[in-house]
């Protein structure tokens, strides 16, 4: 479920018009919805009620400052991937201890920034990381709380790209080599040895490769824990997919979820950690545009729209479905035509949706590419000098530029030429 209904024939964003939005905004832009971040939240936490949890959003999936003041006022911990991440979950108040560092790169910067400002763990990735956060640990004469990612080598049967906990994969070390690596962290003297990580992927539609993941997890807990080692925390990542069409059957609900966590893990008597991003994020979210010209090809029509592929790069990178709507609805019984909805960067890639049927369009009507809110924003790019759109968050009958649109200026400005030219 979502915010973003119609009233008599026109798309709100909660109580606001988006055509409202457009009007002072201008075109291509993303719009969020509080209620439906706050309410995809508490699902997450209702759906885990009964374990000592804490939920820390992903914020790769959306990460404006004003998102993660909303999920942190909600008690959400945050799941960072980068020193900016971190940095940006910091400036949102977000407190250290409430902040998980994932990914396979962290430097020696990155990690000494985490240890001096605060840090809930680091999910370590490999064993010549866990030498840089031990060195880093024991120049700040600090310990380092660590959870070591396995990968448990489960199809998550979802696209390849986003496909983590396959042996191919980059991320974690083989959860058969785990005794061995706890092992060897354990001996070093800067680390605190605190729990397990394991992530499979994102955008799963089904339980069972969960399942099977967990499983495995349970049971190395159990080897970990009769080798010595004090595992108290199971850090579960994220990864439930939504429902990009809504025709389709929905993927499992966060309930469902919850209970198959709790029937997995619940008798081990660890702290739970979940790091939902696009569940949280995805629907919450919409990207507004504008027709500019309805081209006549020689077997199709070309909806050409102001919004592209570096405002919106799902489609040309993961050929990924966003229902597309019109924000005013057609008259009642109006034949649809199928367009190819397209944007103007002079790429072939540069397309949403081929054949689509939709309610005829003319230039200057306004479309919302549905479930846009995750992996939208954080994403784009000034691919031919365009600017990032502005970023939009609604809350009840109001709503906030939280990112404006730069101006030309502004972009060209950032260049710096050298003395000799």
């Amino acid at each position: 479920m979502d915010h973003f209904l119609y009233r008599d024939g026109a798309l709100f964003a909660e109580d606001v018009p988006v055509s409202e939005i457009a009007a002072q905004v201008g075109t291509p832009f993303y719009c969020y919805s509080t209620a439906t971040f706050e309410r995809h939240f508490r699902l997450f936490d209702e759906a885990l009620e009964g374990t000592d949890h804490l939920i820390c959003y992903a914020m790769k999936a959306a990460s404006n400052q004003a998102i993660l003041k909303t999920l942190a006022a909600l008690g959400a911990g945050m799941d960072v991937v980068s020193g900016g991440e971190y940095a940006r979950a910091k400036a949102a108040g977000v407190p250290g201890d409430r902040i998980v560092f994932s990914g396979v790169g962290k430097t020696y910067d990155e990690i000494h920034a985490a240890l001096t400002g605060g840090i809930r763990q680091f999910n370590v990735e490999s064993e010549p990381e866990m030498a840089v956060i031990n060195k880093v640990a024991l120049e700040l004469g600090v310990r380092a709380p660590i959870t070591v990612r396995v990968n448990p080598d489960v199809d998550a049967k979802t696209h390849a790209k986003i496909a983590t906990g396959k042996s191919e994969n980059k991320f974690g070390i083989p959860i058969s080599r785990a005794r061995e690596v706890y092992a060897h962290a354990a001996s070093l003297p800067g680390l605190e040895v605190i729990g397990i990580d394991v992530h499979i992927g994102s955008q799963l539609t089904q339980l069972e490769p969960f399942r099977l993941a967990y499983e495995k997890v349970a049971a190395l807990t159990e080897e970990l824990r009769a080798d010595g080692h004090n595992i108290k925390r199971l850090d579960l990542g994220g990864g439930l997919g939504i429902p990009y069409e809504r025709s389709n059957e929905a993927p499992p609900l966060p309930v469902e979820y919850g209970a198959m966590v709790k029937e997995t893990l619940g008798h081990l008597n660890c702290e739970i950690e979940i790091e939902p991003g696009r569940l949280i994020a995805g629907n919450a979210g919409i990207m507004v545009s504008k027709v500019i010209y309805v081209k006549e090809g020689e077997d199709r029509k070309f909806m050409i729209v102001d919004g592209a592929m570096n405002d919106l790069i799902r489609p040309a990178m993961y050929e990924a479905h966003h229902d597309i709507v019109p924000v005013v609805e057609a008259e009642p019984g109006t034949e649809p035509q199928a367009y190819d909805i397209v944007g103007p960067v002079c790429e072939t890639g540069d397309t949403f949706a081929k054949a689509r049927n939709m309610s005829p369009v003319a230039p200057d009507d306004l479309i919302a590419f549905r479930s846009a809110g995750a992996y939208g924003a954080v994403m784009a790019s000034e691919y031919n000098t365009r600017p990032l759109i502005p970023e939009v968050l609604v809350n009840g009958d109001q709503f906030a530029v939280i990112r404006r649109r730069p101006t030309f200026d502004e972009m060209i400005n950032r260049d710096t030429i050298p003395e000799w030219l």
